[in-house]
């Protein structure tokens, strides 16, 4: 396959007029399979996206522990441009946490996008800043139990949440350290505390503003402590729902573009109409982008990566060059798979999406060096 005439996405974060070259699964330097040429005019040719932030959607959940409800995501979120996923699990106990790992390491990647990890969100949270996570499984930071779960999904988790003022935290953070990546989540820790968990080994900020402590300045919060360290990286929720848009623009004032994640942290109702659902197992009402339950808590979201890339160009006013680098490039660096994921480069694996140049409103998505 060679792609001509679109705008292409390179490495340096900008858009360059050349072709792309796809032989087998992989972009190649020259060449490409056969005599197919796609005609990219009037389009963008960015990276296919990696959520490594959402539990569900088409009325699957990835906390079902089922190869149905794995395949029936990642189909889904294929269609949608996101071809890697790290789906998330909730706050439940060992024995389902074990039964979800087992799941996904059971699936083959034979269709639709890559699972090429697991997000642990919980259950090391803090009871106060629950959100919509159950407060029944809630447990202490506990490397014993973790390890068993990694040793169940065959390595799969990628990233661990916790609330580093819990019993248990600080230790799990130097157990942990280099291992897998630590994010401070559902917190109520102050700017002191979060300052020392990220000294500690913490490099990761989950669905940053949401579920911890705002600014303040006197007490600045865990948000501040994050910005402060050049290394920590922050989760955006670009729905319009999570987060004001100009505080996602000042966030990239405070963090910089290279160190910002956008996620969508979408749940089951994610493709389907208006309705209730559930989630962690607690019933959810959604109406348009908006998922709460029934005390009016949000509850994750309702789109999809690729809707909230867009979202944060076409209304909050972030660059198109910037939000491919935060929905593409950070996340397949931040768990470790930016080797064979997240660039349009020869002897990586050909996942691309091309986008309207104008609406960018999806045209096409290759999946593996095929176009779906």
């Amino acid at each position: 396959m060679i792609i001509k005439g679109a705008k292409v996405y390179t490495e340096e974060g900008t858009f360059a007029d050349k072709e792309v070259c796809i032989t087998g699964e992989v972009f190649t330097e020259t060449g490409g399979d056969g005599e197919k040429v796609v005609d990219g005019n009037g389009c963008y040719l960015i990276p296919g996206l990696t959520d490594i932030h959402f539990h569900g959607c088409m009325g699957k959940d990835f906390c079902d522990g089922t190869e149905e409800s794995i395949q029936v995501m990642a189909d889904y979120e294929a269609s949608q441009g996101v071809t890697t996923i790290a789906p998330a699990t909730m706050t439940f106990d060992e024995e389902r946490l074990t039964r979800i790992a087992k799941a996904a390491k059971a699936h083959k990647n034979e269709k639709g996008a890559i699972l090429c990890g697991i997000n642990m969100e919980g259950p090391f949270i803090s009871m106060a800043k629950k959100g919509a996570q159950n407060g029944k499984y809630i447990h202490k930071p506990d490397v014993a139990m973790f390890e068993r779960l990694q040793e169940a999904s065959g390595g799969l988790f990628k990233l661990v949440d916790l609330a580093p003022e819990e019993e248990g935290a600080m230790e799990f953070i130097r157990a942990e350290k280099g291992k897998v990546v630590l994010s401070i989540a559902h917190t109520t820790a102050d700017y002191e505390t979060a300052k020392a968990a990220i000294e500690a080994g913490v490099t990761h900020m989950t669905h940053l503003y949401n579920a911890m402590n705002p600014i303040n300045h006197r007490a600045p919060g865990p948000i501040i402590a994050a910005s402060d360290d050049e290394y920590c990286e922050a989760e955006l929720i670009c729905d319009n729902v999570h987060i004001h848009p100009a505080i996602v623009r000042n966030t990239f004032k405070m963090f910089g573009e290279d160190r910002v994640i956008f996620i969508s942290d979408t749940m089951e109702a994610a493709g389907l109409k208006d309705g209730m659902y559930e989630l962690g197992g607690q019933p959810v009402i959604v109406k348009g982008n908006r998922a709460t339950l029934e005390d009016g808590t949000i509850a994750g979201s309702n789109t999809n990566l690729m809707k909230c890339m867009r979202t944060a160009v076409k209304q909050m006013g972030i660059p198109l060059e910037k939000a491919v680098k935060c929905a593409a490039v950070n996340p397949a660096k931040s768990i470790g798979i930016y080797d064979q994921y997240g660039s349009i480069t020869p002897g990586k694996v050909a996942n691309a999406v091309l986008l309207d140049q104008e609406t960018l409103e999806i045209k096409g998505v290759i999946l593996k060096g095929q176009m779906l």
